[in-house]
């Protein structure tokens, strides 16, 4: 009951700031909300898209799962939550931004890679989407320390779902003709450092400074 009451606190001195001191903000956002970025992160309780970028409400739209995995486009498919997330991210809200955020240390991209994943009901088949990105590492770097083959997963993971994000029409529409920009983030837990893909060098790098 100790975590409950600790949120229950928080909400009060997120009530007090959001309703008291700075109340305007929220008697906008009751109008609708007009973010410029969707992000798509994992479900980890340690990585926190909104904490991380310091975005106040209203900044993102953000989806959150297993691994921070796109699947690619499928037509008509059964309780699509991420695909629905996407349309209406992208054609309803417009949003200029998708960032797909991974992070180090990832429990479900370790199960794909040490094949725990097929003990379960729900996650084997949600990870396997990122299953090329395993069969790449285990093809590139098949004598590397287990730990630097989940990194190199984790990373490929969002190389993945960057390209599945080109498989929905109404994006890559929009990613031709400039109006949306995809980004691939990883956040290194044990460094505290975030990287960014870059598609020039084909790796994950330290932002330039601003």
């Amino acid at each position: 009951m100790k975590d409950i009451a600790r949120f229950i606190a928080g909400f009060e001195r997120f009530q007090e700031k959001y309703f008291g001191e700075e109340r305007e903000l929220f008697e906008q956002l009751t109008l609708g909300q007009s973010p410029k970025t969707l992000i798509v992160a994992c479900a980890d309780s340690r990585v926190d898209p909104a904490l991380l970028t310091g975005a106040e409400p209203g900044d993102v739209f953000v989806v959150r799962n297993v691994a921070n995995l796109v699947p690619p486009y499928h037509p008509g498919g059964d309780f699509a939550s991420v695909p629905a997330a996407l349309e209406f991210a992208v054609l309803s809200l417009k949003v200029e931004h998708i960032i797909v955020l991974g992070h180090a240390r990832c429990g479900g991209i370790h199960a794909l890679m040490q094949g725990l994943a097929s003990e379960t009901e729900f996650i084997g088949k949600w990870v396997s989407i990122a299953e090329r990105a395993r069969e790449r590492v285990q093809a590139e770097l098949p004598s590397k320390s287990p730990e630097l083959q989940d990194r190199a997963c984790e990373q490929a993971g969002i190389l993945v779902s960057l390209e599945n994000l080109l498989t929905y029409p109404w994006i890559a529409e929009r990613v031709h003709a400039g109006s949306v920009h995809l980004h691939g983030w990883y956040f290194d837990l044990a460094a505290g450092v975030l990287l960014h893909y870059d598609p020039l060098s084909n790796a994950f790098e330290a932002p330039s400074p601003s």
